[in-house]
């Protein structure tokens, strides 16, 4: 730990922020210092022990990173087949936003160190984001606007960071009766490296957010991503992760239904092979009466892959007429490969509709000989079960453009 505090002296000493922020920063630091990373002693850990990993992966890491010299964008890494606005992140700096499809008095953007109001009761990975993180921007939806085409998040890495910690955040508003399209996308061409990432979103009544994370391309990077969603009345949340190319990757989403008739919908896909190690976890907190979840995870898993799916429902006591639902399902490959769930069901209210379930196991070979009597290969069979497997994922996701691009880049087929 000697080093993450030379290189947070070194931060402060290169960087301009007010004395108050520098106070803050050291409050958060000092208390990441205290935790350390996560281990299997935390229930949330229990089955991916960060310290292990990072030690394994990477061994000497590096907390302290450059932003003054900005990196090319290399445009080729740019996705094509849709319309898109961008926010650029290379090696953790932001190198471009662009909001040129959209009305410019309806998206803000405030360059804003927001970091007081999570100082209570947050992880240790936050702690560390909110010490380290050099730049925050919140992206501001104005009233009653829906933004023409979606925005695209790129987080890409080269070969000029290794063994360095990254750390991002980024704060989103979208106030009454707006909606946004988001997605994010690593595009990763760097190894051992651990990216640290923090979302918060504040969704006003009647607002909708649909985020879609893909992480496709195979490195040697570890990742976590946390999610915060605040949601007021009426308002809507979808997330949508594909987790399949890095090392080790955990998306971490927490949601709160502040508001009635407010709903959460979660939805993922693990494709898993070469020891790769994924999870998801999901904390839905139904905390006033009418509001729904809906969460789906599957898993294809390989080659002494590991997927690890811990998801929570908790329904305080003010929340009658609560409905909450979530399933797992996993398909196993190898006698190698793994997959851990844990379902959890929190309840302090008696009008409620609430269930949970899991299930793994391998392919079924009675439905690959069936196939294979119709005059398919085994390696075709294969594909094709698989490919039905997925697609009840996919099909849940609400925007139908969106939805053609995702199948094309991770390869499933109606």
């Amino acid at each position: 730990m000697e080093q993450v505090q030379k290189d947070f002296d070194n931060i402060i000493r290169t960087s301009n922020f007010s004395k108050k922020e520098v106070e803050i920063k050291q409050e958060f630091l000092k208390k990441f210092l205290e935790k350390g990373f996560p281990n299997r002693k935390q229930e949330n850990w229990k089955f991916s022990d960060l310290k292990q990993i990072i030690s394994k992966n990477i061994n000497e890491i590096s907390f302290y990173n450059d932003y003054s010299v900005s990196n090319k964008i290399d445009t080729s890494l740019f996705v094509d087949e849709l319309e898109h606005n961008k926010i650029v992140f290379i090696n953790g700096r932001i190198e471009k936003i662009d909001f040129n499809y959209e009305n410019k008095d309806k998206v803000e953007i405030i360059d804003v160190l927001n970091l007081e109001k999570n100082l209570n009761d947050i992880n240790s990975l936050i702690e560390l984001n909110n010490a380290f993180t050099n730049k925050c921007y919140k992206v501001l939806i104005k009233s009653g606007y829906s933004l023409k085409k979606p925005l695209i998040i790129y987080h890409i890495t080269n070969d000029k960071v290794i063994s360095k910690n990254i750390n991002l955040r980024l704060d989103f508003e979208l106030e009454q009766n707006s909606s946004l399209r988001l997605i994010d996308l690593f595009k990763d061409n760097s190894e051992k490296n651990f990216l640290n990432i923090f979302y918060n979103f504040d969704l006003n009544k009647d607002s909708i957010l649909k985020n879609y994370k893909i992480d496709k391309s195979i490195n040697k990077n570890i990742k976590y991503s946390f999610n915060n969603i605040e949601q007021d009345k009426n308002s809507i949340s979808e997330t949508f992760v594909y987790s399949s190319g890095s090392n080790f990757l955990k998306n971490e989403v927490n949601c709160n239904l502040n508001g009635e008739f407010s709903s959460a919908f979660i939805n993922g896909i693990f494709k898993l092979s070469d020891d790769k190690q994924h999870e998801i976890k999901t904390n839905i907190n139904h905390l006033t009466e009418n509001t729904k979840s809906y969460q789906l995870i599957k898993s294809v898993l390989e080659n002494n892959s590991r997927a690890v799916y811990q998801g929570k429902i908790f329904v305080n006591s003010k929340a009658q007429k609560t409905d909450g639902y979530q399933l797992s399902k996993a398909i196993l490959l190898s006698e190698s490969s793994e997959f851990n769930a844990k379902p959890e069901l929190e309840i302090y209210a008696d009008d409620v509709k609430c269930s949970h379930g899991s299930a793994s196991g391998s392919l079924n070979e009675n439905s690959i000989f069936y196939l294979m009597s119709r005059g398919l290969n085994y390696q075709q069979a294969r594909e094709l079960l698989i490919n039905g497997f997925l697609l009840d994922v996919i099909e849940k996701i609400t925007d139908s453009e969106i939805k053609n691009l995702i199948k094309n880049m991770i390869g499933v087929k109606e």
